[in-house]
């Protein structure tokens, strides 16, 4: 059930406040649906089973994602938290979290879309009271408003994903020189 969610941001709170795309655009909203929200719940590794969700789950996801994003950018710009992104996270983080079982198998977290949200504010409160908040940058490209971890040596790195962005800079700063050099060629 690949529906195409990204994550390279570092964290699953990064990634979660990221389902919104191209927030100064276009904007693309990836929890179009509860299909879409479990998918992504899936696909983040966070549960190996979620239970089918509601409208109401979206709206909540979409609620709490907006108020990390919010504070997401507060601590990366150094500014004072905002108090309703606050209030808003911190009563999501509240919520009993997704609880993993040991099976024969292994391990298996099944859980509600309620008891994944509560866990992602629960990573979002670690990630913005933890050591990496000085590591938060936004992605390079302007149409793209991700926020990511930088581990990188001497925190170079431009560019949320090389697949998602940094490729797509890359191939049109290519072309642009190529353009260049053959009009310089022809003077």
């Amino acid at each position: 059930m690949n529906l195409d969610h990204v994550f390279v941001c570092g964290n699953p709170a990064l990634d979660f406040a990221a389902t919104l795309r191209a927030r100064r655009s276009t904007r693309f909203e990836m929890f179009a649906s509860p299909d879409r929200l479990n998918a992504w719940y899936l696909e983040s590794g966070l549960v190996d089973a979620v239970v089918p969700g509601t409208e109401d789950d979206v709206r909540a996801a979409v609620t709490v994602r907006e108020a990390a994003y919010r504070l997401i950018t507060d601590r990366r710009l150094g500014e004072e938290s905002d108090r309703e992104a606050l209030a808003v996270l911190n009563a999501a983080a509240r919520r009993p979290p997704v609880t993993p079982q040991l099976t024969p198998a292994g391990r298996h977290t099944e859980a509600t879309p309620a008891q994944a949200l509560a866990t992602v504010a629960q990573r979002t409160v670690e990630l913005l009271s933890g050591p990496d908040v000085p590591l938060l940058k936004e992605c390079g490209n302007p149409e793209c408003t991700r926020v990511y971890i930088d581990r990188s040596r001497g925190m170079r790195r431009q560019w949320c994903g090389m697949e998602s962005c940094g490729n797509k800079y890359k191939a049109a700063a290519y072309r642009a020189r190529k353009k260049t050099a053959a009009a310089d060629a022809a003077s």
